[in-house]
């Protein structure tokens, strides 16, 4: 694509309806594209690229910027990290712009302070600098700041993985089964999978391989009743019901209706008649209360700092604080709380989170089973195995997009005793 003084502007208007960042990054760029309808596809891309890429650089480029506005934000990252020479730009570009953008091909990264070069904000550096050397940090960081892979989920209901990939490869589209997962596909590229026959006949679905990770600790079996606690839009819970093939019952709890209603069109692609979407009002929802003891396996994947998602939703960074994580803390520990009283004896629980903080994984965790005897840890790594998923990390499940090539999750399992 040959870049125009119009898809400069496009790209600039979008960054300053987003970087207020007073709502999630993704949400308002959907919000900009429906004001300007006349964009297409290959704009769209260039904006939304150019947005999240701003994002992931952001205190590189607001440092080498001097007095960031969106317009220099976006030249010295298309010169920066889009590789584009000054011959390319010159056209597009006042003098004094020039002059400056060959200043800042000069500066080097390794020159920046490490909070620059990790691409974190002070209050996470200091939470980081409790429990990780500043060599891991700045990995950590940099391997966050690469966009993530696309990965989907064969629906094990209608299709299997074999068929799926010759299928994909039949139409052009790239894709190898992933390291981990055994329904898991990873693709090459970001095609528009959302339009291709295997995703609107349900045979498909876009999943993140740590994501998938999850129904394998659960492990639901056929004729289960199963909770996901925190279903939001329900890809978990889709994969749960394959794994049980559609038998047994599942209830998908969420206090957002609208996220529910995401569910609805995914339920009905995916062939599967033993899913129960349900609002409740908060983890002590009647509703909820009604299950006590009756539950063969929960899910509850807590509400956090998403900093584990951080390839893919660069603003959360902004968008949380101290104050916000303390307020998560206290949520997750009360929807765990919940969640474990609808367990029957000899039941699972998994605890997850994509978050790499401690403070929202393994402290929850130990408090919990300090307070709850009858509760027992088991050990991620053996039931990983136990699937033919040679995965260890220990006790605890703990991915990071650097090692794992995923989205940063922990997890943590518990039975109640019989």
């Amino acid at each position: 694509m040959r870049l125009t003084p119009a898809h400069l502007d496009m790209a600039t208007a979008a960054l300053r309806a987003v970087l207020p960042l007073e709502h999630p990054a993704d949400s308002m760029l959907r919000h900009f594209f429906r004001e300007n309808p006349v964009l297409g596809a290959n704009d769209r891309a260039f904006v939304a690229e150019s947005v999240f890429g701003i994002l992931r650089h952001r205190f590189f480029l607001e440092c080498v910027s001097g007095t960031p506005t969106p317009r220099s934000l976006l030249l010295a990252y298309l010169a920066r990290f889009q590789g584009m020479n000054l011959r390319e730009l010159l056209p597009l570009v006042s003098e004094a712009e020039a002059k400056w953008l060959t200043g800042i091909k000069a500066v080097t990264q390794e020159s920046q302070s490490l909070a620059i070069q990790a691409e974190f904000p002070e209050w996470l550096m200091e939470k980081l600098r409790g429990f990780m050397p500043d060599n891991e940090i700045l990995d950590l960081g940099r391997s966050l700041q690469r966009p993530a892979s696309l990965d989907l989920r064969v629906n094990t209901l209608l299709a299997n993985r074999d068929e799926v990939l010759a299928s994909l490869n039949q139409d052009g589209i790239e894709g190898n089964a992933t390291p981990y997962s055994l329904v898991g596909i990873r693709l090459a590229g970001k095609p528009a999978i959302n339009r291709h026959e295997l995703f609107l006949a349900g045979k498909v679905e876009v999943q993140d391989e740590g994501s998938q990770l999850l129904g394998y600790l659960l492990a639901p079996k056929r004729g289960d009743m199963v909770v996901d606690f925190c279903a939001g839009a329900g890809g978990k819970t889709l994969m749960l019901g394959a794994l049980m093939r559609s038998q047994g019952r599942i209830y998908a709890f969420d206090i957002s209706e609208k996220r529910l209603n995401n569910l609805k069109p995914r339920l009905k692609r995916s062939g599967l008649s033993n899913l129960y979407p349900q609002r409740i009002a908060n983890e002590n929802d009647i509703k909820v209360k009604r299950l006590t003891g009756k539950i063969d396996r929960v899910l509850v994947d807590a509400p956090c700092s998403g900093l584990g998602t951080l390839r893919r939703n660069p603003d959360l960074k902004w968008r949380q604080s101290p104050q916000s994580i303390e307020e998560l803390k206290r949520k997750q520990g009360a929807i765990l709380s919940s969640a474990a009283n609808l367990l029957k004896p000899g039941g699972r629980l998994v605890y997850a989170t994509c978050s790499f903080l401690p403070e929202e994984n393994q402290e929850i965790v130990e408090r919990f089973l300090a307070d709850h005897s009858r509760l027992m840890r088991l050990n991620c790594a053996e039931l990983l195995a136990q699937q033919k998923i040679q995965l260890d990390t220990g006790v605890y499940l703990g991915l990071s997009p650097g090692l794992h090539g995923m989205d940063g999750f922990f997890a943590a399992v518990m039975e109640l005793a019989k």
